[in-house]
């Protein structure tokens, strides 16, 4: 009886020393897992402030973060452009870059311009003309070898065919440089060297579900001068597989930028003023999408230079010519980027009851005298009907003719005296 319960108290005794241990060991494992998780999280926080902190210093660029996955078939229905009613952009005067890619040989990098990657000369369904498509990851600069001087503007197009798999897309970029004393298609000018004299770059945050969004930031010697916040850019989602028509103007350190008829930026001090700018141009960027999966096509670039004062020209100087009504290739049929010079033109002869004027219809030197002549007129005719319809101004002070080709101001040779030698003119009566 004895052995019986010395054993019982024994088997007691031992069974509580193993709860005992049971309880040392899950404490244990607690503070050890606790420990782990502790340790992970506190990785991961340095990882991302570090991933941070190199983006600001430079040491990594915009495309190395890390991508976050998006929803498939989340992307936003296609709607046709908005109303360019409220567009008030109006070219500089004199053209002195064009590009749209005409003569150029199909599926090559257009001649003179340079990129450390590749890029093509294709035809679209989409839209007109010649296109060419940039990327990933590139950057490009274009054929252009002359001064914007201080005041300038730059147009172009560009077309984003975007295939949602379920990724973040990649952003995309364009941008201002100056290149001081140096050939402003030098390869020292590639894969970030344009921020080594003086640059402005906008950047185009690529999304889906209305998420797109846009900022901008200038560099002035190597180092940053200016950054905005983000924009929210849904409007660029919105026509992905559609022509969007940038347009930028210029005014010593002033920059505007319009996507469409929408005024994005409007920025009195962002530009250094140091050096002039004299070149434009774009990025492409890296992400888990497969070459064919993306598009970026670029077309009809145009940069001018000048203010034009439309007021002062027509009424005091009798004549006011430009180059910033564009119309459909072979047609009469206006381009609504057009909107904010007709918008001018059209307030200025309000203002002015008693001016009447003379519109003429000009045209580059392709296709036949007669072609050109009847093309011209009808071009002329097509503003004529606009600025009655939409400023009331009475038939009675308008006129229109067309001259074809046969008054050039440019060199029918270049790209740039086409460019400028297609113009409507205005002249008072």
């Amino acid at each position: 009886m004895k052995q019986i319960i010395l054993l019982a108290a024994l088997a007691a005794l031992t069974n509580g020393d193993a709860q005992a241990q049971l309880g040392k060991f899950t404490n244990k494992v607690k503070n050890k897992l606790s420990q782990k998780v502790n340790q992970r999280v506190d990785n991961r926080v340095d990882k991302t402030l570090d991933d941070g902190l190199d983006v600001v210093e430079g040491k990594k660029s915009v495309e190395t973060v890390t991508e976050k996955k998006e929803t498939p078939g989340s992307a936003s229905p296609k709607t046709s452009v908005k109303s360019y009613s409220k567009f008030d952009f109006v070219p500089g005067e004199k053209i002195i870059y064009a590009d749209d890619f005409t003569g150029e040989e199909m599926g090559q990098l257009p001649l003179n311009w340079n990129t450390q990657g590749k890029a093509e000369l294709v035809t679209l369904e989409a839209a007109k003309g010649n296109w060419l498509r940039l990327f990933p990851v590139a950057s490009y600069l274009t054929s252009n070898k002359e001064p914007f001087t201080k005041n300038f503007t730059v147009e172009f197009d560009l077309l984003l065919s975007m295939e949602n798999t379920g990724y973040s897309y990649p952003y995309f970029s364009f941008g201002l440089m100056s290149s001081g004393e140096d050939d402003a298609g030098d390869n020292k000018f590639l894969d970030g060297g344009y921020r080594k004299v003086q640059s402005a770059e906008v950047y185009l945050r690529l999304s889906s579900g209305g998420t797109t969004s846009t900022y901008m930031e200038s560099y002035d010697r190597g180092a940053r001068s200016f950054i905005t916040e983000s924009q929210q850019l849904s409007a660029l989602e919105a026509n992905y597989g559609k022509p969007v028509h940038f347009s930028i103007q210029v005014q010593e350190s002033r920059l505007r930028v319009w996507v469409n008829a929408e005024k994005k930026f409007d920025l009195p001090k962002a530009l250094p003023v140091t050096e002039i700018f004299n070149n434009l141009f774009f990025r492409t960027f890296s992400s888990s999408y497969k070459e064919d999966q993306l598009g970026f096509y670029i077309a009809n670039l145009k940069i001018a230079t000048g203010l034009p004062d439309t007021r002062h020209k027509l009424v005091e100087e009798g004549k006011f010519s430009t180059t910033g009504i564009l119309f459909d290739v072979n047609a009469a049929t206006i381009k609504p980027e057009s909107a904010g010079v007709l918008k001018e033109i059209g307030e200025t002869l309000v203002k002015h009851g008693e001016l009447k004027v003379n519109i003429i219809g000009h045209t580059d030197s392709d296709g036949s005298d007669a072609a050109n002549a009847e093309l011209s007129k009808k071009r002329a005719e097509a503003v004529k009907k606009y600025l009655e319809e939409n400023f009331k101004i009475e038939a009675s002070r308008l006129s229109a003719e067309g001259k074809g080709d046969s008054e050039p101001v440019a060199d029918n040779k270049t790209k740039e005296g086409k460019a400028q030698n297609r113009r409507v003119e205005f002249i008072k009566q």
